[in-house]
């Protein structure tokens, strides 16, 4: 059983709450645009990190992080990209790939709005959770904290982060 969370377009904000948040994870998946190298060290810092990067993200980050990750986690078949659509209306540049070999949970940000979907005809769980960065129109900045156990997904909270950022440095 693994404790994860999740987030996606901090661009660049530290928030201390994702440390508060995250203490008590076994691993951290940053669903793109995250902006600076210091913010995924700091990550790095609180649990295993997995990422990748997003449409703002330059060339540092890039050679770090792909832009399609795939991975079992449990005996969970994972797969996370930044832009990625939501069932019923995924981006092509992923589509494909889901509909021929589909994972048991699909992850994406770029949106910044926060859906936790059931995709039934790939059988598949979709989590984007939504933006925990200031930049951008959202309103409420939202991360996601969930288990793996097994093939199961289990215990997801969302968590509203309200105001209280500030810039990592």
């Amino acid at each position: 059983m693994k404790r994860i969370g999740l987030l996606s377009d901090t661009h660049g904000y530290w928030d201390e709450r994702y440390a508060e948040y995250f203490g008590g994870c076994d691993e951290i998946w940053h669903a793109g645009d995250i902006g600076t190298m210091e913010l995924a060290e700091r990550l790095s810092g609180i649990a295993c990190l997995r990422a990748v990067c997003g449409n703002i993200d330059g060339g540092d980050l890039r050679r770090f992080y792909p832009q399609v990750l795939r991975f079992k986690c449990e005996e969970a078949d994972v797969l996370i990209k930044h832009i990625g659509g939501y069932p019923g209306r995924y981006d092509r540049s992923i589509a494909g790939t889901l509909y021929v070999n589909p994972p048991h949970l699909f992850i994406s940000g770029h949106s910044h709005i926060l859906k936790v979907l059931y995709d039934r005809t790939l059988n598949c769980l979709h989590i984007n959770p939504g933006a925990a960065g200031i930049q951008g129109w959202q309103k409420v900045r939202t991360i996601v904290r969930f288990t793996v156990d097994g093939r199961e997904f289990k215990d997801l909270e969302i968590i509203e982060l309200a105001e209280g950022k500030r810039k990592v440095e």
